[in-house]
C-alpha cells in the first residue's frame, strides 16, 4: 500500500519531547532520515567518518565548534559537517536551541566517539 505524503508541523512535532540532546525521527528520504533535537550547553567533540550532515536552526542560535573555529548559526540559517569533519555543537547562555538534522540512516549519533550522551536510536514521533 503507497503511503499518503501529509505535512508535518515542526512546532508539534518539537512539543513532544523535552530530553536533550536526543533526536527523534520524523521523516525518512530514501536513505536519509530527517530528525528533530533540542539542545543545550555542550554536546561532543565527534566526527562521522562517512557521512555528511546538516543542521538547519528553527529556534534560537546554535554555536558550531571546530577545532580552528566557531560558526554561530542562526535561526533560519543551516549549516553542512562534511564528512570526517572534528566537530561539537553547543550553546550560550543556558539557551534551548531546536534543531533539524537531516543525515545518512547509517549516521551514529557521535560518530567515532562513545559517551554518556550517544543515543543508539531515534524514537519515531
Amino acid at each position: 500500500m503507497e503511503a499518503k505524503p501529509t505535512p508535518i508541523n515542526l512546532k508539534q512535532k518539537h512539543a513532544e519531547f523535552t530530553k536533550q540532546w536526543h533526536p527523534h525521527q520524523i521523516a525518512k528520504v530514501d536513505n536519509m532520515q530527517v530528525l528533530l533535537a533540542k539542545v543545550q550547553g555542550e554536546f561532543v567533540w565527534h566526527a562521522h567518518e562517512n557521512e555528511d550532515e546538516l543542521f538547519q536552526v528553527l529556534k534560537g542560535t546554535l554555536h558550531m565548534q571546530f577545532r580552528d573555529r566557531t560558526e554561530v548559526v542562526k535561526e533560519g540559517e543551516i549549516i553542512v559537517i562534511p564528512k570526517g569533519v572534528e566537530h561539537n555543537p553547543m550553546t550560550k547562555n543556558d539557551e534551548v536551541v531546536h534543531v533539524l538534522l537531516f543525515e545518512k540512516l547509517s549516521t551514529s549519533h557521535t560518530g567515532n566517539v562513545l559517551h554518556e550522551k550517544t543515543q543508539t536510536e531515534y524514537p519515531k514521533i
